[in-house]
């Protein structure tokens, strides 16, 4: 229906951003979670979880091709991928941009969410969801990993909400423990860490809880402009150090033979490789 209201964003509850809706389209109380889509005037379709957004059409390439792209590409010989929550599709559809994935599986505790960005937002995904690849499983992301056997992926993709409610189950040490075992022996794993110039606290913990099952743990950055605050941090946690010190050249190499190169609009190898070089307040925030 047509609305000429405000949507106030309720992550911070001194701080935040607003959007004016030109439409709304679903508001949904599903099992888990109160889940709005609208359409604003600047940014796309919107979608919100818990009155916290989640994803819009005018900049989610920034987030999705970060917590895609970089990776795989530092794998650079990954053929199987396991997406943790990405119930927008988003994800699903830069995985599969690779050449090389064989095996995309991801799981969405929230059907509800893919059904409505099915329905709303279709341009996130695209043909992501039909690609012979693609299992896409709506259950438990804790429980898929701790009964995945070992060794049955080599990226971990971790989209979700922040370690509250529904998303908080995924910032665990058993968590991470699991993500290790099933991880093959070249394995990482990232996930969104929030926006650290207000939520320090966050990549901090998670990092250290990261750390007990993984020898290379860090973060690297992206400038997502509806996740307000600077720059977002995305964790990685990896069994070898060197996955994060690709030289550039050899970056851009594995995304031409991905087939990755020249599709981008935010991520390129340079930027790659620079996003792993941290201001010192989130070097300090990381490090705790």
């Amino acid at each position: 229906m047509a609305t000429d209201s405000w949507v106030n964003e309720t992550l911070y509850s001194a701080w935040g951003q607003r959007f004016l809706v030109k439409r709304e389209l679903a508001r949904v109380q599903s099992q888990f979670q109160d889940i709005m889509v609208f359409e604003s005037h600047t940014h796309g379709r919107v979608m919100l979880l818990d009155g916290v957004v989640q994803i819009t059409e005018a900049d989610e390439f920034v987030y999705q091709e970060m917590l895609t792209h970089v990776p795989l590409l530092a794998h650079g010989a990954a053929t199987r991928v396991l997406i943790i929550g990405a119930g927008d599709g988003g994800v699903l559809r830069r995985v599969l941009q690779h050449r090389n994935v064989e095996r995309a599986v991801m799981v969405e505790i929230d059907g509800e969410v893919i059904r409505l960005a099915k329905e709303h937002l279709p341009g996130i995904a695209g043909d992501a969801w039909n690609d012979p690849r693609a299992e896409v499983i709506v259950g438990d992301g804790i429980d898929y990993v701790r009964q995945a056997a070992s060794g049955s992926f080599d990226v971990v993709i971790v989209d979700s909400t922040d370690p509250i409610g529904v998303g908080e189950v995924l910032f665990t040490d058993e968590f991470y423990a699991n993500s290790a075992r099933l991880l093959s022996g070249r394995g990482l794993i990232v996930n969104q860490c929030g926006v650290p110039f207000m939520q320090a606290d966050e990549l901090r913990d998670t990092n250290a809880r990261r750390a007990k099952a993984f020898p290379d743990t860090h973060a690297y950055v992206a400038a997502v402009p509806t996740y307000v605050g600077g720059f977002m941090t995305l964790g990685w946690a990896a069994k070898d150090a060197s996955l994060r010190q690709v030289p550039v050249e050899e970056i851009r190499q594995r995304a031409q033979a991905a087939g990755v190169l020249g599709t981008t609009r935010y991520w390129t190898p340079e930027i790659h490789a620079g996003a792993f070089n941290l201001p010192p307040y989130i070097a300090k925030a990381l490090a705790g």
